[in-house]
């Protein structure tokens, strides 16, 4: 059987743990890599895509020290953080993950600190050809009914 590790689902996330999930960038990377995924993806093909993002290049060009870097991060402390605040589900034995119910409580400050993202990487362009009606340009317009 699996060792599936879940973290606290439905559980309401406090803004701590919310601003600590998202303080940093790899974590970032790896919950938007995993938006609009519905099956269990697996950490080395997060891995790929998260270094090629972190170094603005296609994930078949990564080095395999950037990839290393990354998903070693991942495997250690990244995915078992999000784990055990229950946005994702982890499965160690399948080495494999998937968003869980928490993510729905974190997806609106995630969509806010993407407007942070540089607009001309590879990141920011894939963001947008993901959005058939333009991910963050629907942030920004949402951002700017904001501002007073």
């Amino acid at each position: 059987m699996a060792a599936l590790t879940t973290g606290n689902e439905t559980e309401e996330l406090s803004a701590d743990t919310i601003l600590e999930l998202l303080a940093n960038r790899r974590r970032r990377y790896l919950l938007y890599a995993l938006r609009g995924r519905d099956d269990p993806t697996e950490l080395s093909k997060l891995a790929e895509t998260v270094a090629g993002w972190e170094h603005d290049v296609p994930p078949e060009e990564v080095a395999q020290n950037e990839y290393k870097s990354v998903y070693v991060s991942s495997v250690q402390c990244h995915v078992p953080k999000l784990a055990d605040a229950g946005v994702v589900d982890h499965d160690e034995d399948n080495h494999t993950v998937v968003l869980s119910e928490n993510f729905e409580q974190l997806e609106p400050y995630l969509q806010l600190v993407v407007l942070d993202e540089p607009k001309d990487s590879t990141l920011h362009a894939e963001l947008e050809a993901d959005s058939g009606e333009g991910f963050i340009r629907q942030i920004r317009e949402n951002v700017a009914r904001l501002k007073p």
